[in-house]
């Protein structure tokens, strides 16, 4: 069956401005989002490190992995394999090999809404990866599927270029035209926060932490 391809690149901000976001916690990122967006069910299959760049999208039939196969040939430096397996369970569509080809094209890890397998291979390594779960069963290779579209993952939609990032808490992902004031936002908050812990270090928080 056929792979639809929307565009075998996706556009990119600044890489100053993706970068700011590496030691932003995903926690302080979905509250200045209205603490709607964010993957849910997800969870760090790596050994370490934190999760940032840019989305390069893959929807595929569940169980099967031609399309991010057919992915694999197209990404590069900073790009988030970010495949929309369904959210299926019983067959692993990313394994150690394939761990290894994004590493190789310089992609910066993978989001997948399915299962992988391996994990002792994930669980050495630093590379980031974020998955539902993990069986042994091998996917199908025949397709169908689609390249840089819109997908769900997790009950969030991410677009192809959005900014993801992902840490202990999971994965949030947000268009790139938002980012700067975001990022101002989330640092503010991270300020804020900060000074609460700081007042409760010295004995003198007085509850405003819980206020709204």
């Amino acid at each position: 069956m056929s792979i639809t391809t929307a565009m075998t690149s996706v556009p990119k901000p600044a890489p100053d401005l993706i970068e700011a976001f590496r030691h932003a916690p995903t926690s302080i990122i979905s509250d200045n989002l209205a603490r709607l967006p964010g993957a849910v069910g997800l969870r760090p299959f790596h050994r370490a490190g934190r999760l940032v760049g840019t989305a390069f999208t893959v929807r595929t039939r569940p169980g099967d992995n031609l399309a991010i196969h057919r992915a694999l040939e197209l990404v590069g430096p900073g790009d988030v394999i970010v495949v929309d397996g369904g959210g299926d369970e019983t067959r692993a569509l990313v394994g150690e090999i394939m761990k290894n080809i994004a590493e190789y094209r310089g992609a910066a890890g993978y989001v997948i809404d399915g299962a992988i397998r391996d994990v002792a291979a994930f669980a050495a390594s630093d590379f980031p990866c974020f998955a539902r779960t993990a069986i042994h069963r091998g996917p199908y290779k025949s397709g169908p599927g689609e390249i840089n579209v819109p997908v769900s993952i997790g009950g969030s939609v991410i677009a192809p270029g959005d900014i993801v990032v992902g840490d202990e808490d999971g994965v949030v992902s947000f268009p790139a035209a938002t980012a700067a004031s975001l990022l101002e936002a989330v640092r503010a908050q991270v300020a804020r926060e900060e000074d609460t812990l700081l007042a409760i270090r010295e004995g003198r928080y007085q509850g405003s932490y819980g206020k709204p």
